[in-house]
């Protein structure tokens, strides 16, 4: 799992200025469906995978930053075939 931030951050510069900071190494089945969660509070973002309660990957600081309004997009590799279900967003008022 990559966490990427365009145009300013895309993966192969994160990958290069901070090896190891913004990706997580997660089991993916091929042909199963991969169930995700995406917390975002700020500028922190957890990724959790297969319902897991702890996160597979940490981002501490989100390039935009936390007054920033943006997007989050869900993004395969060139090649790469996957299919994406039921996307819910939901914003919590804290």
């Amino acid at each position: 799992m990559q966490y990427i931030s365009f145009p300013d951050f895309p993966f192969y510069k994160l990958r290069k200025d901070f090896p190891e900071k913004y990706e997580s190494y997660v089991d993916l089945i091929s042909g199963e469906w991969t169930k995700i969660k995406i917390e975002v509070n700020g500028d922190k973002a957890n990724l959790f995978v297969h319902g897991n309660s702890q996160p597979t990957l940490k981002v501490n600081d989100l390039k935009l930053g936390s007054d920033n309004n943006g997007s989050i997009g869900l993004w395969i590799g060139p090649g790469t075939e996957a299919h994406f279900s039921n996307p819910i967003i939901t914003k919590i008022d804290k």
